[in-house]
């Protein structure tokens, strides 16, 4: 019986790694062994990322909402702001609301007049 190797399985493992490592730096994306090493820590990086960008966007949209209560010169402070919006059962969420303060100050206005009774 013919000897077993594992040329294409092999090669065929290798090609992937190598294409998945297309955009890296150097021997990272030619060698397959720093391109593999590369290749799993990209993907640490990347589900890293997803968890951070969620944590990002949030603080964007608190640093928006209450910026927004400043230029109004409201009697609120973030936190009341929200704690009101939930006593009064407005379903806005925080990225709606940002948005708003970012782009329709009349509306955020109107917002926070209809918590403020």
């Amino acid at each position: 019986m013919a000897r077993a190797k594992t040329g294409n399985v092999r090669r065929k493992k290798h090609k992937k790694i190598i294409k998945l490592a297309k955009g890296f730096r150097g021997t990272n994306r030619k060698l397959f062994k720093r391109a593999h090493e590369a290749v799993l820590h990209a993907g640490q990086d990347a589900y890293k990322g997803r968890k951070l960008k969620k944590r990002n966007f949030r603080r964007l949209w608190i640093t928006r909402i209450s910026a927004g209560l400043e230029t109004i010169n409201s009697k609120f402070n973030y936190s009341r702001f929200i704690k009101a919006l939930k006593d009064n059962e407005v379903e806005l969420n925080r990225k709606m609301l940002s948005e708003l303060a970012a782009t329709d100050l009349d509306a955020f206005k109107e917002v926070e007049k209809t918590v403020q009774k």
